[in-house]
């Protein structure tokens, strides 16, 4: 297998990476349920390769803020990443149940290409974004018939 050449500024920033890593570990261990920490650390396991670290700190955000549709957004991104699409179509669902409304985002989303190509996923996102308009042009007449 051949070794990839990283320049010196890609391996700083990855040592860098390696650094804050350790750092949310070792808050971690101190403070299993700090959210803050465990948010961060999810993100960096993720953007390092680390899929599945992440998927695991995405699960326990879901545990412990099951009301937020970014935690939601981010594990559908990890189950998305390991190709688990069934996951990700439930995770995503609970985003937008819970308020997630960046649809263009979701949209161009790297992590959540596999995903976009499961057409129970694009027939849902249609529907959504389908209710989205109308509410948007029940929204508008609301405005327009205030005095």
């Amino acid at each position: 297998m051949k070794k990839i050449k990283l320049t010196k500024k890609e391996k700083e920033r990855l040592e860098a990476m390696d650094y804050e890593i350790a750092f949310y570990e070792g808050i971690l261990k101190n403070k299993p349920d700090f959210i803050e920490a465990l948010s961060a650390l999810g993100d960096l396991y993720t953007k390092r390769g680390f899929i599945e670290k992440g998927l695991k700190a995405d699960v326990k955000l879901s545990i412990l803020k099951p009301e937020d549709p970014y935690v939601f957004y981010n594990l559908a991104c990890s189950y998305s990443l390991l190709e688990n699409v069934d996951e990700a179509l439930s995770s995503i669902k609970q985003a937008i149940e819970l308020g997630y409304k960046d649809f263009n985002f979701l949209e161009q989303d790297d992590d959540l290409e596999n995903l976009r190509k499961d057409q129970r996923f694009q027939r849902y996102l249609a529907r959504m974004k389908n209710r989205k308009d109308k509410q948007q042009d029940i929204d508008k007449d609301d405005d327009q018939r205030r005095p």
